[in-house]
């Protein structure tokens, strides 16, 4: 099978419809019977079926979707490790994190890498962790530093980093937290969360349910951590972030509103595709990250 052909057949796929196709990707309609075709051959099955004016996969061709993908990352894995070798840019790294471990961990990290390979390139990429983890199973990063899954993903190999905790915050002289209070009380007021793509705004929306309870009545969300001190310390919104930040280099401390059903505990971890190929700068990174973490567990010891 051609990797290109494996490309054409995935948007045929997707698009359920040959025209359609062949104006994403520039190609003419017999061009891409013939690739279908070469791809049957290849296989021993059929992949499409007609289906009213356009087509859709058998059960042969949803398994060779599922499995394209894979096959696809996988030549850009080798082409790559082979342009790096023969280019010299085998000092070049990709790393996705969310706003926590990049404020905790990075500058340092960054600071040894740089100086142990002067000439390295590291491309920084800040953002939600399931979507840092799609754009790593897609290949397009290298390593991702975020929070664990809640199940192992057999497809990464990850090492733990740090442990935090997430809590409810409000602002000093809450009403909340001036007397004593249930998980019902907390539904009194309105909140500011993160997107609900956000795995923490997941958990704690879960908590709720789990007791029988209204979702938290969301007024504003936002996709930046740093905001929330900001918007709640002036008014009654309640918030769910890290224990860590609720005193920030801004100054304007928010408090924990401690109740244990809503304390969550999660741990941060390095991440990156089994069997991928990693640059040296990558590796180096990766021992960086480790070597720091060690560190941090002696300082406790």
């Amino acid at each position: 099978m051609e990797i290109r052909d494996l490309e054409y057949f995935d948007v045929i796929a997707r698009t359920e419809n040959l025209g359609a196709a062949a104006d994403i990707v520039g190609r003419t309609k017999p061009a891409l019977t013939k690739c279908i075709r070469r791809l049957e051959e290849a296989i021993g099955a059929t992949l499409f079926v007609r289906s009213g004016r356009g087509i859709v996969l058998t059960a042969a061709g949803r398994i060779l979707q599922e499995r394209a993908g894979l096959l696809r990352a996988q030549a850009s894995e080798v082409q790559r490790e082979v342009r790096d070798v023969a280019t010299g840019a085998a000092g070049h790294v990709r790393i996705g994190m969310g706003a926590t471990p990049a404020q905790q961990i990075l500058p340092n990290i960054i600071n040894d890498l740089v100086t142990s390979m002067p000439d390295v390139t590291i491309e920084i990429v800040i953002g939600i962790n399931n979507v840092l983890r799609d754009s790593l199973r897609s290949g397009k990063l290298d390593l991702v530093v975020g929070p664990s899954a809640v199940e192992r993903e057999e497809e990464f190999v990850s090492h733990v980093l740090l442990t935090d905790e997430v809590v409810v915050a409000a602002r000093k002289g809450h009403p909340l937290l001036r007397r004593r209070f249930t998980l019902k009380d907390l539904l009194a007021h309105r909140w500011v969360l993160p997107k609900q793509s956000a795995e923490q705004r997941t958990w704690l929306e879960e908590v709720f349910r789990a007791h029988a309870l209204p979702q938290p009545q969301v007024q504003i969300e936002t996709n930046s951590l740093y905001l929330l001190p900001e918007l709640i310390a002036h008014t009654e919104l309640l918030t769910f972030m890290p224990r860590r930040h609720l005193w920030p280099q801004s100054g304007v401390r928010l408090h924990e509103v401690k109740l244990a059903a809503t304390t969550m505990k999660r741990r941060f971890d390095v991440m990156y595709r089994e069997h991928a190929y990693l640059t040296p700068a990558a590796l180096r990174l990766v021992a960086l990250l480790r070597e720091d973490t060690r560190k941090r567990h002696r300082k406790r010891a």
